[in-house]
């Protein structure tokens, strides 16, 4: 039988294991995973995670192991709902729940997919609060060593797909936390004046993991919240920082799945990248012109899209958020989303640039060092806050919190400066100078590099072929140096954001698993696009 080993059982894992499981020939799969228990992922775990914190992910979009989300929720007992606020008879699959309820969902779905693998006469073995310190990859098989001593097992293939990467809790104080992650969920944050660097829905999350303790949500009916102070509170002050000062969107109603491209498709994007990397870009955003225009031409001629270029479009899509009080606009955008959710109305304009972000993606490792730039400070900007859009409920908090005078949001702007005192943490902006008594960064996943390998050995191997990055197969298998060829599949997302700058979400990891499980009867021989660094 083949030996694989999959470190890592968060939705990579667990849909490697699932596309591992669907081969007609069984293997022998060991699964290790960190955590007490396998198949649930960092991102949904009751230890990270309140029962505040929404996932940015309705079941529509998750794609289903043996049940869908929905119908797995819909034979959940009522009281155990009850718990995260979910009300059986209004679920709906656009619906956007808890995060610990996902995972409960996946973890589920992990322990039925073991016994069918055992039914099918796979040879399974999990290991459970099991911390895999080393891999080695040699042409003979693949060793690795838990908690510092080596395992007697040599694999065939090892899959490396451990998920996030955050600071440990250990670098957290108790005025500074590193990440949302770095054990905020069980520090009691005192009132006072609290900072969070970034206004994506982690740093929603992070507030949320403040409020809870200070205070509860009150909600009158399904559109109207109210946030009310606990009387020992009342000091309570959360500011939500950013080099732009702009909120998110709202998530918006689109058709899924998505319906195909008539411009910039595979076909289009291949044309302008043989044709060369001199002016590759503008050569795509006048296809990307095309398509908006095609698709929505009376916003086209609002906003003059015939006038933009692709340094300018990004001014244009944000010139509303940017002239307006962000909440005032959020309480606007909030009404126009919802309204759209029950009209099924989609917006085609928002809907065409969530379609286009992976199909401009192809080029971004051929352009030049210039263009890369630009990309980076334009259009990356403008599909990210696209892609990112957050839950309605999510917004609703935010007003809550608002109309309560506790939060605000404050625009950094480009040169800002931050210090980390004992007590205190102190920004410095150019517009204007800050001091709050707790600190959470929660900017999100870096780019990380092969330096950054929890792995020494093989952190060595592989830098040994002088690279930054990790040259990997189509199927996402170590292709340098030689001697671990085929042996390892590289699935971590933060050691792949370098080649794809858009890699995010539950349905990037099934992509990934069903790539990683061709590589279990085969060996890697394609090299896949190498993009240069970008940080986004």
């Amino acid at each position: 039988m083949k030996k694989i080993a999959i470190i890592g059982t968060g939705p990579t894992g667990i849909y490697t294991f699932y596309s591992l499981v669907k081969n007609k020939t069984p293997m022998a799969i060991s699964l290790y995973e960190r955590a007490e228990e396998a198949g649930v992922g960092m991102p949904y775990t009751d230890e990270d995670n309140s029962r505040m914190m929404l996932a940015n992910i309705a079941s529509i979009e998750i794609p289903p192991l043996f049940s869908t989300y929905l119908d797995w929720l819909k034979s959940q007992p009522k009281a155990h709902l009850a718990r995260y606020g979910v009300e059986p008879t209004t679920l709906h699959e656009r619906q956007f729940l808890p995060r610990i309820l996902l995972g409960e969902y996946y973890r589920a779905q992990f322990l039925q997919l073991v016994e069918q693998a055992k039914q099918r006469g796979f040879q399974i073995a999990i290991q459970e609060s099991c911390d895999i310190t080393d891999i080695k990859a040699s042409p003979e098989g693949v060793t690795l060593w838990a908690e510092g001593e080596p395992v007697s097992d040599i694999y065939d293939l090892a899959v490396i797909a451990t998920g996030h990467v955050w600071p440990e809790e250990e670098e957290a104080t108790r005025s500074f936390f590193p990440s949302p992650w770095s054990g905020l969920i069980e520090a009691h944050i005192t009132a006072g004046n609290v900072g969070i660097m970034g206004i994506s829905l982690s740093a929603i999350d992070a507030a949320m993991a403040v409020v809870v303790q200070h205070g509860t949500f009150i909600e009158s009916d399904a559109d109207s919240m109210a946030f009310k102070l606990n009387d020992e509170s009342q000091s309570l002050k959360i500011a939500l920082l950013s080099r732009s000062g702009i909120l998110p969107e709202a998530d918006f109603y689109c058709p899924i799945p998505y319906e195909p491209l008539l411009i910039v498709t595979e076909l289009a994007i291949e044309r302008e990248i043989a044709a060369g990397s001199d002016g590759l870009l503008d050569r795509v955003f006048e296809l990307v012109l095309q398509e908006l225009e095609r698709a929505d031409p009376q916003w086209s001629e609002k906003i003059s899209l015939q006038s933009l270029n692709a340094d300018t479009f990004s001014d244009a899509w944000f010139a509303d958020r940017k002239n307006h009080n962000p909440f005032h606009w959020a309480v606007a955008n909030l009404r126009e989303v919802e309204r759209n959710k029950r009209e099924k109305h989609t917006v085609y304009w928002r809907y065409t640039i969530l379609r286009l972000h992976e199909a401009v993606e192809d080029i971004v490792p051929h352009l030049t060092e210039r263009d890369r730039e630009r990309f980076k400070n334009g259009l990356a900007r403008v599909f990210i806050d696209n892609y990112t859009a957050i839950p309605s409920e999510s917004i609703r908090r935010l007003l809550a919190l608002r109309e309560a005078g506790i939060l605000s949001i404050h625009a950094l702007g480009t040169d800002y400066k931050m210090e980390v005192e004992t007590d205190r943490t102190l920004i410095f902006s150019q517009n204007g100078d800050f001091e709050f008594d707790t600190f959470i960064d929660a900017r999100g996943q870096q780019a990380l590099k092969i330096r950054d390998l929890p792995f020494p050995t093989l952190r060595q191997q592989l830098e040994t072929t002088g690279e930054d990055f990790p040259d990997v197969a189509q199927d996402y298998t170590l292709l340098e140096p030689e001697s671990v060829r085929g042996r390892i599949a590289f699935a971590a997302l933060p050691y792949l954001m370098h080649d794809q700058p858009f890699v995010q979400g539950i349905t990037v990891c099934a992509e990934i698993g069903e790539n990683i499980a061709k590589s279990a009867s085969k060996a890697a021989t394609q090299s896949r696009r190498r993009l240069p660094f970008i940080e986004l």
